[in-house]
């Protein structure tokens, strides 16, 4: 279900802001702004976090292969 509401426009310097209603802050601090058509979009900036890409994904079906690593060739400099 979606919640509408009105909010105030007001200026801050020489910039424009509008008041976010308090019990909405669970949308974070930075928002992307969309102009369409005579109507302005406000959405929250979605940041990738490393959490959500790791509850995403699937556990890999196969065990890695062991890797041939040896020390490095002592070297001048």
């Amino acid at each position: 279900m979606s919640d509408v509401r009105d909010a105030k426009v007001f200026k801050n310097g020489r910039s424009r802001a509008v008041r976010i209603p308090a019990d909405w802050d669970r949308f974070g601090d930075v928002v992307t702004l969309r102009s369409v058509g005579n109507t302005v979009v406000i959405e929250p900036k979605h940041r990738n976090r490393l959490s959500e890409f790791l509850d995403g994904i699937e556990p890999l079906d196969e065990d890695f292969p062991e890797i041939d690593d040896p020390p490095p060739e002592p070297f001048a400099l």
